[in-house]
């Protein structure tokens, strides 16, 4: 009896990786914040190898456009770091199969997935990870311009679900 090469055996050990795809509605501001974000405690964390982080929009509004000024600056200043090629992609029913984690930014975003995915996909508000005392919503900075408070909610909720992933 052959035994099996140790190559095999490797592989079989490998654990796919996890895939986390935050939505939000022009993929400008709050996804890709999250995104970045999410990937910036994932690297902090030694898991880097574990995950396959995106960000998309559940509208074509802004599809091909890099994210918001604000979005960067505020990044920026907390020294994360954002892909420079990153551009706004609308999500498609294609891009849920295989999600792990299926984070919307609010309601609206989260009924739009639902939607596209027929009812089949599992929805995660970003906020459901943030624990008490935290809005159901993260809100677009787009219209008030409130990135700093945005950040603050998109980092409690990626710290909330990187702890939960991770137990």
């Amino acid at each position: 009896i052959q035994s099996a090469p140790v190559i095999g055996r490797k592989m079989m050990d490998q654990k796919p990786k996890i895939r986390v795809l935050f939505v939000c509605l022009g993929n400008i501001c709050r996804s890709p914040m999250a995104e970045a974000v999410f990937r910036q405690l994932v690297v902090e964390a030694g898991l880097t190898e574990r995950f396959e982080i995106g960000s998309a929009a559940t509208s074509s509004w802004e599809a091909g456009k890099p994210p918001h000024p604000g979005t960067r600056e505020i990044l920026r200043q907390h020294g994360i770091a954002l892909d420079p090629a990153k551009r706004a992609v609308q999500v498609r029913r294609a891009d849920l199969a295989g999600v792990d984690y299926l984070v919307a930014m609010d309601y609206e975003n989260m009924v739009d997935l639902r939607r596209l995915s027929n009812g089949g996909a599992h929805v995660y508000r970003l906020m459901e990870f943030a624990g008490e005392g935290y809005p159901a919503d993260i809100p677009d900075p787009y219209y008030d311009g409130n990135f700093m408070y945005v950040y603050d909610l998109v980092e409690a909720g990626c710290k909330g679900l990187l702890e939960a992933i991770s137990s």
